[in-house]
């Protein structure tokens, strides 16, 4: 099938069917993704970048620091 018989076609379709064949072709225009390693998403990659050799603060420590920053904002 040659291209002006390809645009006769297309130009018959509805105009749905146009979108989704525009999509088609742009998406067959995109590169491949040729990586065998299925990469992890930011939220799974970000996971221990916080961690701390000490233990997690007390709920006394965390309302006193809590308190102070409150202080601190309104002075």
């Amino acid at each position: 099938m040659t291209l002006h018989e390809i645009q006769n076609q297309a130009l018959k379709l509805s105009v749905e069917e146009r979108l989704k064949l525009i999509n088609i072709l742009t998406r067959s225009l995109l590169p491949k993704k040729h990586s065998a390693i299925k990469s992890k998403g930011l939220a799974a990659s970000l996971i221990g970048i916080a961690k701390t050799d000490t233990p997690p603060p007390t709920e006394e420590e965390v309302k006193a620091l809590l308190n102070e920053r409150l202080v601190k904002k309104y002075l």
